[in-house]
């Protein structure tokens, strides 16, 4: 199946996308790798024998699916994709191949496993963890599992990249206050580190081109956040050169192709809308970028083949493009998770895997939390309570009795991951029928027991961050939660500029009209990402209302739902009668004083107008 250019492609994609679990497509032919790559060193065949692979089953609780061990391994014709995808409250390694190996778990502890990158030879894997408390970079051996730590700080080490030898790696480092580029080797961890950037600007997500001379990363030392390539033979400030030039949009993720000689990052922006991936070709550097389809995170399948993730508000997908006709060699897979980094190389995997592999794609992650429902007399049949909760401050601390678990599981996570108690003073969670509802949300989940808004004061606080995201014609945020700890053991640096909503209130018209504008400067610091957080308990952000840059309530940037799959009257349903839901139609009383009915075909009866008289003046 192919979908068309532009408008069909995307148009297929929000239509089938919800609808089915789609099929891998048919094999493409295998491309060469290029001469500065060195060539494989896995076995180019596999004796089938038993080896775990992974299904995706219902689950009871809130995880979308549980990830189970099956016996099936074949040799991969399309290479080898490893992924980092959030899991039951953490990051997890997973491997898969369209063909041949399904979604596969390789690391399954209760920590963060990020940012992999496989080698040139698709042998090693390279990624950031916090298994010992902090953010470190590791190597681990997929033929053996061995795993080697190559960094011992307490600052925040992340997204590896490998040089074309497989001797070096590039990779982020929080430096400083700042986000910044470093090299450091791959086979020897006790040589120091190399520094690369040294800029006040935050310099992130490097990409080491195949050619070997040079490293692609983001920076936002021009305003925005653009693409730079820094040319290893070169000097100073000629080192660095600025090729996405696009101070509309916002750029991310750089990826190489095999050959050296095309980039492909994300953009997003107020004016894309999507997420979408362009292509621009150093052979010809100065025309723009090409668009290649709506996605983020691209990976290089072959050289005119583009992976990447297709992202709706609150769903993941993995595709693949054909960037040579537009179209899409691999129907988009949904992901049970969101990713947290996408890599690939030509490679095939030994057989059978290592037992340390083989025991995480075993392990199935124990459910974060497990809904009770309490009895109560009174409750009709089909309709459920009102629960309290405890220690909340709120107009009306309750919610609907399925999901005050999951609620009180995710405020004691945060308790853990960020240092304090964000959720403990709420703007709202449950709230009557009698409370009459702000213009536009009538409907609102507040009014369900199913949902919940975090105080606002805490953005002007400074203890929340707001990072906007639009989807087609809908705008949704991102919360991230400043954590207690700055020591590095908890939270991560931000990447991503904040939205300013201040600034609507100033001098600057542009940002009156556009509800606000983005900060200038990323802010410093640790911070949690509490929506994604938020998503794995079962809670769902929703979208701003369509005039929220003129109506400040209507920007809903700090609610969160749980609608498993209920529309808004279904999820009413579950606590009011039918009744109560209709609204009556108001009926104008008659007035007191009767007024003449007018009609057209008689003159009105003429009223006499008196003559008036002269006024003696009396004389002396």
């Amino acid at each position: 199946m192919s979908y068309r250019r532009l408008g069909i492609r995307v148009c297929a994609v929000y239509a089938f996308i919800p609808l089915f679990f789609l099929a891998a497509c048919a094999p493409k032919s295998e491309a060469t790798p290029t001469a500065t790559l060195p060539p494989p060193t896995v076995s180019a065949t596999i004796t089938p024998s038993p080896s775990p692979t992974l299904t995706l089953t219902p689950a009871p609780s809130q995880t979308p699916y549980v990830i189970t061990a099956t016996n099936a391994v074949t040799p991969s014709p399309r290479g080898l994709f490893v992924l980092s995808m959030n899991e039951a409250g953490y990051a997890h390694l997973f491997i898969y191949s369209p063909l041949s190996l399904t979604l596969t778990r390789l690391t399954a502890n209760k920590w963060d496993d990020i940012t992999p990158c496989l080698s040139p030879d698709g042998s090693q894997v390279a990624f950031a963890s916090r298994r010992n408390g902090y953010w470190e970079l590791y190597l681990l051996e997929l033929g053996t599992g061995d795993l080697t730590r190559l960094t011992d700080t307490l600052e925040y080490d992340a997204s590896p990249s490998w040089s074309p030898d497989g001797q070096w790696l590039a990779y982020e480092g929080y430096v400083d206050d700042n986000l910044e580029i470093f090299i450091r080797s791959a086979t020897d961890p006790t040589q120091a580190p190399i520094r690369l950037t040294e800029n006040p600007a935050a310099d992130h997500s490097p990409a080491w081109s195949p050619k070997g001379r040079q490293i692609a990363f983001i920076s936002n030392r021009s305003g925005e956040d653009e693409i730079w390539i820094a040319d290893l033979d070169r000097l100073g400030d000629e080192r660095f050169i600025n090729v996405s030039r696009d101070p509309q949009n916002s750029q991310a993720h750089p990826a190489w192709s095999a050959d050296g000689e095309r980039l492909a990052w994300a953009t997003s922006g107020a004016n894309s809308g999507l997420n979408s991936l362009h292509v621009w070709d150093s052979r010809q550097p100065e025309p723009a970028p090409r668009w290649v389809g709506s996605g983020d995170w691209p990976a290089w399948e072959e050289n005119d083949h583009l992976a990447s993730l297709f992202t709706t508000a609150n769903q993941n997908y993995l595709t693949v493009y054909d960037t040579s006709s537009g179209e899409l060699s691999l129907p988009p897979m949904l992901l049970p998770g969101e990713l947290r980094g996408l890599s690939y190389a030509l490679a095939t995997l030994t057989n059978p895997l290592p037992a340390a592999i083989q025991g995480a794609a075993a392990s199935t992650p124990a459910p974060l939390y497990q809904p009770v429902i309490s009895p109560q007399d009174g409750i009709p049949a089909g309709r459920a309570a009102l629960v309290p909760l405890q220690g909340i401050q709120a107009p009306f601390p309750q919610l609907h009795d399925m999901v005050d678990e999951t609620f009180q599981a995710l405020r004691q996570r945060l308790i853990v991951e960020a240092g304090w108690d964000a959720l403990a003073s709420l703007e709202n969670a449950y709230i009557p029928l009698t409370t009459p509802p702000d213009p536009g949300l009538s409907q609102d989940w507040l009014y369900t027991g199913r949902a919940f808004s975090f105080n606002p004061a805490l953005v002007n606080a400074g203890w929340i961050n707001v990072v906007r995201e639009d989807f087609g014609q809908q705008t949704y945020w991102r919360i991230f939660l400043q954590v207690r700890a700055q020591d590095g053991s908890q939270g991560e640096p931000l990447h991503q500029t904040p939205w300013d909503f201040s600034t609507r209130y100033g001098d600057n018209p542009a940002a009156f009209e556009q509800g606000g504008s983005p900060m200038s400067a990323i802010p410093q610091g640790y911070w949690l990402d509490f929506t994604s957080l938020a998503l794995q308990y079962g809670w769902e952000r929703l979208p701003a209302l369509s005039n929220w840059r003129t109506y400040f309530n209507g920007a809903r940037f700090n609610e969160f739902a749980m609608r498993q799959g209920l529309t808004w009257q279904e999820a009413m349903l579950e606590l009011y009668p039918p009744d109560a839901l209709i609204t009556p139609t108001a009926v104008i009383p008659p007035t007191r004083t009767p007024t003449r009915t007018p009609r057209w075909y008689r003159t009105p009866t003429p009223t006499r107008t008196p003559t008036p008289q002269p006024t003696f003046t009396p004389s002396p």
